[in-house]
């Protein structure tokens, strides 16, 4: 399979899976909204992902679609700057919200006594939306602002332009190491310490009753293990647009890396939906029984 025709199938694919996954997501969340009234934090940051990982997906399948199809379009000074800037800005929040997940599950299951851990549970449980809010403020300025200077100043015109000077760009450029630090390796070293922190937790807790088992009931631990599932499975995602940062700025990336990470990341946003269905009971019950009463109208009708 030639690098320009699976880069058309996953972006057909990723638009055909992600647009209508993700948008379940968020009008299966704006139901609960209007019957409960009010979402847990978890389901808070499933919303968040969902509206994300809808204009990420349509901004990827794009970038793809134009560099096979119409590279002289794809490698116009604006379209670059426009297209990048805004991957990278919704990229970037995607990993902080696995990391407000993350810090969310952590707090729920471990119960640690830190003042650290205390104060995160505390902003968490009562001020999420705020702090969503400033996390994309922040993101906002560590991405857009520097990136598009970046790509201005850095992007030759349409009619001078090549494949080697965006290369250039990206591993001479300084402006990326602190953006990527604070957008990207910061989020997900934080997840993978909550991750590590709750795998531990739970695992003293089993052997612990283990142990001490004196014939009574043990707890149910499958809430906890489907949370753990949830994160280790965000931060494998979040793997991917780690490496591809990495071999871009070392220039070790091969030809077939680059074809296998960019098919990898043109799909996350499907793979997120498909996580956050799998966490969810909620949102698996309200979808199926909007199909179930679909289906149901169709054949009355």
């Amino acid at each position: 399979m030639s690098p320009d025709f699976s880069f058309l199938v996953s972006s057909v694919l990723g638009l055909v899976l992600a647009i209508p996954s993700n948008t379940c997501i968020v009008m299966g969340n704006l139901d609960i909204i209007r019957k409960k009234g009010k979402l847990s934090p978890s389901d808070v940051i499933f919303l968040g992902k969902g509206i994300v990982n809808i204009p990420l997906q349509c901004v990827l399948s794009l970038q793809a679609m134009l560099y096979v199809l119409c590279p002289e379009i794809f490698f116009t000074r604006q379209v670059f700057v426009f297209m990048n800037t805004l991957v990278f800005f919704l990229t970037y929040y995607n990993f902080w919200l696995t990391f407000w997940l993350s810090a969310h599950y952590c707090t729920s299951i471990t119960n640690l006594s830190y003042g650290f851990f205390i104060w995160i549970k505390r902003i968490v449980s009562n001020f999420l939306s705020h702090l969503l809010f400033l996390t994309a403020l922040g993101v906002f300025i560590v991405t857009v602002p520097g990136f598009w200077v970046v790509y201005e100043e850095s992007v030759p015109s349409s009619e001078n332009s090549t494949e080697d000077s965006i290369t250039r760009l990206w591993s001479s450029n300084s402006h990326f190491v602190p953006a990527n630090a604070l957008g990207c390796i910061l989020p997900f070293c934080l997840s993978l310490l909550c991750l590590v922190l709750t795998f531990s937790f739970l695992l003293r807790h089993v052997l612990r009753v283990k142990n001490n088992d004196s014939g009574s009931t043990r707890p149910n631990l499958q809430a906890h293990v489907t949370a753990l599932r949830t994160i280790f499975f965000l931060l494998l995602i979040s793997t991917f647009f780690f490496v591809s940062q990495l071999a871009m700025f070392l220039r070790s990336s091969s030809l077939l890396l680059a074809e296998i990470i960019w098919n990898l990341r043109t799909l996350s946003p499907s793979a997120e939906a498909a996580i956050i269905f799998q966490a969810s009971n909620k949102l698996r019950r309200i979808i199926l029984q909007k199909l179930f009463t679909r289906s149901r109208r169709n054949t009355e009708t």
